[in-house]
């Protein structure tokens, strides 16, 4: 199956021209746009992944998220942010990110996303017949990627929903940092996992903060009652 294209939206020129010049090398067809208004014109299949800075002079990034995200709710938005407060960071995955990358960073670690990224873009099976399972006032269709929480749908970013299936699956059991980093990011990182942190962080605050448990140092329990 053929990768999606990546669009790189970005207005310095030298880390523009750098990012898209590596990940050509490593195969992958790349496009660039230089503001947010082009980033979201641009923005349409085959592009499939989105590096996203939000320091762009002509609108904000998080508005451009945003847009992105209502366009094209299966779009894969990975943001680079100076900004690495932890607020900051909530406010780029609320507006529809599912992923961050802090500047300055690592291109072998941006690399490492994006094919953790992709690979589930691929992999990704075909709807399919799957019973809805509910727990703790939460129900979740996998095949639809809808979730209700006391019968009002949730609104959700894609990991999001992910990772909340999987918590809701096992509810009342604890599900490990590692086991949630390999099943809803499709990474074996062992380091810091602070993009898990906010995303939990983020479900508190749609289902209440008794709703996931954290067991400090092993992961995540989802409260069946």
């Amino acid at each position: 199956m053929e990768l999606p294209a990546i669009l790189v939206i970005e207005d310095d020129d030298p880390i523009a021209t750098g990012l898209v010049r590596v990940l050509g090398a490593h195969g992958y067809d790349v496009r660039r746009a230089g503001h947010g208004r082009a980033g979201i014109t641009a923005a349409t299949p085959p592009v499939g992944l989105v590096i996203l800075d939000l320091g762009l002079p002509d609108m904000d990034g998080l508005d451009v998220c945003r847009h992105l995200r209502a366009a094209r709710p299966e779009l894969v938005i990975l943001m680079l942010t100076a900004r690495n407060h932890e607020l900051d960071v909530v406010a780029g995955l609320d507006a529809g990110a599912d992923d961050y990358l802090v500047k300055p960073f690592k291109l072998s670690e941006l690399l490492a996303r994006i094919r953790a990224h992709l690979r589930r873009v691929r992999d990704r099976p075909p709807a399919e017949e799957v019973i809805a399972v509910e727990a703790g006032g939460v129900r979740i269709d996998r095949a639809a990627r809808r979730a209700h929480h006391d019968g009002q749908e949730l609104a959700l970013r894609p990991k999001e929903f992910d990772l909340l299936a999987l918590l809701v699956e096992e509810a009342g059991r604890v599900v490990t940092r590692e086991r949630i980093m390999r099943e809803v990011w499709d990474t074996d990182w062992a380091g810091a996992t602070k993009t898990l942190d906010t995303h939990v962080l983020s479900l508190r605050r749609k289902l209440g903060a008794s709703a996931v448990t954290t067991l400090r140092n092993v992961g995540y329990r989802f409260e069946a009652s």
